[in-house]
């Protein structure tokens, strides 16, 4: 039965391949959600490994936390699998309760030793999500002695430091922390891997949905986790992956997908005027920014990098390319965030431009290349900065290429400017100050590979900053440090910050319960339903 059912699922996600070039409407089945999204940034399922966009909202859907953020009130925690948690008096041990009963999708129970190896794992692995725990002190030097099992019940997490709790239960609920089963895991290790080899390409959680089958760039289908906690509507998931925004359009048009994330504002225009869809607006945590280099030399020169942000005509980027997909943001915090700070004082001025290259002895511009990833609307935005940066004589190469191949040149120092986006690992300024303003080594060897390391950007103060920020209890002056530090990379740095993501998620009538929050590790699936 289960190979019928699988061979049943595939087939239908077989068929959809096609679906853009279908004239007929067809359904797709009331219990089977169907969405067009990219799905290129995938190189592994692996929860302690993964450190990309969707591949983070795959996790949340297939592997359970600690706790989660409450999509209504951001500001508020739900116990996950923990049922209830304390902090000690100094603020350093945060202890979870466990719920009784749970099971993974193996059918092994899930228990407190799981969760505590699953967090250790993480840190262990010492891969990009280890970034994350390491944000509340949790490394492979000390994971094994601050994350400890209790009792079958009970799991204690101790930290470095004393932090606001909320920053602690963000960490701690988001995807490094997901729950792997422990027993499926090291029965397929190799070599002292903790099982990572093999689920670079299986699944080993106790989620709302167990995976059935990834097809690399083309589909992720899943099937519901009949032993999950709280009953779900449909019976299976499919993720297609579909990078033409026209090819999105004809397929949400004819009724083969049932939700597309990646419409061009023609078409979420068009489809929403006829009935064909309703698109619902969701400010994100994702910033879009140009990467320079530090280690080509044109681009480590302050006058060049400030020269760069005159060159952007944002509005008109933002009018007659991205429209309603995106918004003018020139900050490194989103708006929403603790301390952002909403002022846009960059604009187009190409002579204020040219008077900063001749100023860096640039004056005749200069030869460049750029790296950008080959789907809407990054081509699309890369083409208008290439433009924009040729009225100072600063000529760009575009380097087309899928998501994979430019974050790993961009994650090896191997690119002059990236072109793409940075969304936050949790919803608390850090995330975004940790991304942008934090570089403690700078040296190739670094552990600590962040934006400002991948740009070769040494700033030692503003690492003192950002752990200042870290540590200051005082919400208001929190907030305060964050604008400060923002009006100082506004200024002065390599990052030039054109825009922040609105996603519009459209679906057709009769779709509902997609929860779709400010940053991909808060996507859900378990409340989709359909008439």
């Amino acid at each position: 039965m289960k190979k019928a059912l699988t061979a049943l699922m595939l087939a239908a996600a077989a068929l959809m391949v096609n679906a853009g070039t279908n004239t007929a409407s067809a359904a797709t089945p009331k219990d089977m959600f169907v969405m067009a999204t990219l799905l290129d940034e995938f190189t592994t399922l692996d929860p302690g490994e993964i450190y990309e966009l969707v591949p983070e909202e795959y996790v949340a859907n297939t592997y359970d936390r600690l706790v989660r953020v409450d999509l209504k009130d951001p500001s508020k925690f739900n116990g996950d699998v923990a049922e209830s948690w304390s902090v000690s008096p100094d603020g350093l041990t945060f202890t979870f309760k466990i719920r009784p009963g749970l099971k993974f999708h193996s059918g092994n129970p899930l228990t407190a030793d799981d969760v505590a190896w699953s967090i250790q794992r993480t840190a262990l692995l010492d891969k990009g999500a280890a970034a994350v725990l390491a944000g509340i002190g949790l490394t492979k030097a000390n994971a094994l002695q601050n994350v400890k099992k209790i009792d079958d019940t009970t799991v204690s997490v101790t930290t470095d430091q004393r932090y606001a709790p909320t920053f602690v239960l963000n960490v701690l609920g988001s995807w490094p922390a997901s729950v792997v089963d422990r027993k499926l895991a090291e029965s397929h290790a190799k070599n002292n891997d903790y099982g990572n080899d093999w689920l670079k390409t299986n699944e080993a959680g106790s989620g709302a949905y167990k995976l059935v089958k990834w097809t690399a760039n083309d589909s992720i289908v899943l099937q519901r986790f009949e032993g999950y906690r709280i009953p779900l509507a449909m019976k299976r998931i499919v993720l297609r992956h579909v990078t033409e925004a026209a090819s999105q359009r004809l397929m949400i048009q004819n009724g083969d997908i049932d939700v597309a994330r990646d419409l061009s504002p023609d078409d979420l225009d068009t489809l929403s005027k006829s009935g064909v869809i309703k698109a619902t607006a969701v400010p994100q945590a994702t910033l879009m920014y140009l990467g320079l280099n530090n280690k080509n030399p044109n681009l480590a020169k302050p006058e060049v990098w400030e020269a760069m942000k005159w060159l952007i005509d944002y509005q008109g980027i933002q009018k007659n390319v991205i429209r309603t997909t995106y918004k003018v943001h020139e900050a490194f915090l989103p708006e929403g965030f603790l301390g952002a700070l909403n002022e846009n004082p960059y604009h187009q001025d190409v002579a204020k431009a040219k008077a900063l290259l001749a100023k860096a002895g640039l004056a005749n511009g200069f030869t460049v290349k750029m790296d950008v990833r080959n789907d809407y609307p990054y081509s699309e935005i890369a083409q208008a900065v290439q433009a924009n940066l040729a009225l100072a004589n600063i000529k760009v190469q575009l380097m087309p290429s899928d998501n994979k191949q430019t974050l790993g040149r961009y994650r090896a120092r191997a690119h002059d400017i990236y072109i793409g986006e940075w969304s936050a690992d949790y919803i608390d300024p850090h995330s975004n100050a940790q991304g942008f303003v934090w570089n403690p080594d700078n040296s190739d060897a670094s552990s600590y590979k962040m934006l400002a390391w991948r740009n070769a950007w040494d700033i030692p103060q503003l690492t003192k900053d950002t752990n200042a920020a870290l540590a200051e209890s005082d919400t208001k002056k929190r907030a305060q440090m964050y604008e400060k530090m923002q009006r100082e990379v506004l200024a002065k740095s390599p990052f030039v910050i054109m825009f922040q993501k609105v996603s519009q998620v459209a679906a057709r009538p009769g779709v509902s319960g997609l929860e779709v929050g400010p940053i991909n590790d808060l996507v859900s699936y378990r409340n989709i339903k359909k008439q």
